[in-house]
């Protein structure tokens, strides 16, 4: 980004929470509004949003299979398709996908870069089993 204080990319803050002075509801700019997009997205399941059924990875109906390289693979492949088809500020570097056995769930590592950003970003994703 050219300016380091430059608004490129701005999102409502997930919280809806409002400013006490202004009012206004919180934004999230530049990379953390891509971070929180590509979170949301990799969060949400098919059929989840109303007329927009085919958004989401689906990816915590994978929780419960056995984790084997092949389903790795697929949540990658997920993954990847999620992101490169709704989040066009997001270039991706690399998706890294652990079992977690000792918290009862799976973790996503995303790397990827800010269209007009060079510097690479991480999200870490930790998807628990719930009952």
């Amino acid at each position: 980004m050219s300016e380091p204080n430059q608004v490129i990319y701005s999102d409502f803050d997930n919280l809806f929470v409002s400013n006490p002075i202004t009012k206004q509801l919180n934004k999230k700019v530049n990379r953390d509004a891509v971070k929180q997009s590509v979170k949301n997205l990799v969060l949400t399941d098919f059929y989840e949003r109303p007329f927009q059924s085919d958004i989401g990875c689906n990816i915590r109906g994978y929780l419960f299979e056995p984790f084997t390289s092949h389903l790795q693979e697929q949540i990658k492949q997920a993954v990847i398709n999620t992101i490169e088809n709704y989040e066009p500020r997001a270039n991706l570097i690399d998706i890294l996908v652990e079992d977690r056995l000792d918290l009862n769930g799976l973790s996503l590592t995303i790397a990827f870069e800010i269209v007009n950003d060079p510097e690479a970003v991480v999200l870490d994703v930790l998807l628990e089993r719930v009952r």
